[in-house]
């Protein structure tokens, strides 16, 4: 994938906002355990980075997705993965499908102030018993005239304490495959009935905001729903692919990140009179996970030129969302561990990024949900169900 200097325009620009607005205030945002979303997605509204893909009819740049991975690059590089994640949800993850499939009046409502950074969003979809497997949420919306009243509660919210609105899967019918009867809602926070029980408290990402959240007899308009009656799951699983995406292409610089770290670090640390980077099993070890991160980088840059063209990345997508989550169990945990002590404690940035990248084969998707999709986008999860 060739960047143009368009792209690279872009890059400087998230750049400077990464070095000179956003990580010299990660440590202070961490101990407080929230960062001030707001304030941070004004300046990058201001800068015209929210709505990178979106339509210029409502405050966006109308670019293609190739941009947006030059973002994510960029804010791998914060120093608390907290901050970027929200970013992510902002971006990636509560709005494609209303930019896409909402009215004209819902997207003035609430998609131009999004991009504009004067809102900041949530998306409402994993529950206490429903992670990866979405088609089991049980937060219901029922119809009464011409608004939908809806009961339930999500869990593990992004933004959820600090979100203006949230995009909410919930069930609008009673009959029909689980993936026919879920509708994509927006809901205002303030809206009487909703509860933000409690804000939850994370082994890392400790600076992003992750709520639970109760809905009691909300009451929101019809006309909030975007799209479709009954065609929420499939908006859903369309969002779930420019969400993994992102996290995906993130976690290339993250891993940079702390392989150069670690080869600095080992370069100026003596032991037996020597530096330990002398060694060559170190030494080895830095390269070969530099190897995987460059493949990293390759399978994603292809899936990001076949979206980019209109082609269905779902293969791809989730393999490189899976690659990711495997390389940041290892490169991480085994750079910790060439820092010896030092790692070990709360402060160093490898060890934030040790913390905070243990939800990647968790979060959007488990890894053993995108091998189960790969498996069966490959033809065989039919001889499983031949079996029984």
């Amino acid at each position: 994938m060739l960047f143009t200097e368009e792209h690279e325009a872009i890059r400087r620009t998230i750049a400077r906002i990464v070095k000179e607005e956003i990580n010299p205030h990660v440590d202070e945002w961490e101990k407080a355990g929230r960062y001030p979303a707001h304030q941070v997605m004004k300046i990058l509204g201001k800068a015209g980075l929210l709505g990178i893909t979106r339509p210029p009819s409502f405050g966006g740049l109308g670019l293609d997705y190739s941009y947006e991975t030059v973002m994510a690059e960029e804010l791998g590089h914060v120093a608390a993965q907290g901050v970027s994640t929200s970013i992510g949800v902002q971006t990636n993850m509560c709005c494609p499908a209303l930019a896409k499939h909402g009215s004209d009046e819902l997207r003035r409502e609430f998609l131009v102030p999004l991009i504009a950074g004067d809102m900041v969003g949530a998306i409402g979809v994993s529950e206490e018993g429903a992670g990866s497997d979405v088609a089991s949420i049980r937060t219901h919306a029922r119809r009464d005239g011409d608004d939908y009243v809806i009961n339930g509660g999500k869990m593990w919210i992004t933004n959820g304490a600090q979100a203006d609105w949230i995009c909410l899967l919930c069930n609008t019918g009673e009959e029909g495959a689980p993936h026919r009867n879920k509708s994509l809602i927006v809901v205002p926070m303030k809206t009487k009935g909703v509860t933000v029980a409690r804000v939850l408290d994370k082994l890392g990402l400790r600076c992003s905001d992750t709520a639970q959240i109760f809905f009691d007899e909300v009451r929101v308009p019809v006309r909030n729903r975007i799209g479709e009656e009954g065609k929420g799951f499939i908006y859903q699983m369309e969002q779930f692919q420019e969400e993994r995406l992102y996290g995906a292409t993130r976690s290339i610089t993250q891993l940079e990140d702390a392989v150069a770290m670690t080869a600095e670090y080992t370069g100026q640390r003596q032991a037996f009179g020597q530096a330990l980077l002398d060694n060559q099993w170190i030494q080895f070890k830095l390269a070969e996970w530099q190897t995987e991160i460059e493949a990293l980088r390759s399978l994603i840059y292809r899936a990001v030129e076949i979206y980019v063209n209109g082609g269905n990345v779902t293969r791809l997508a989730s393999m490189a969302k899976l690659k990711a989550g495997q390389l940041l169990q290892v490169i991480p945990s085994g750079c910790l561990q060439f820092w010896g002590g030092q790692g070990f404690m709360w402060e160093n940035p490898v060890s934030r990024i040790y913390r905070d990248s243990r939800i990647s084969s968790i979060g959007g998707g488990a890894n053993e949900v995108m091998l189960q999709i790969i498996a069966k986008d490959m033809g065989l999860s039919h001889r499983q169900r031949k079996r029984h």
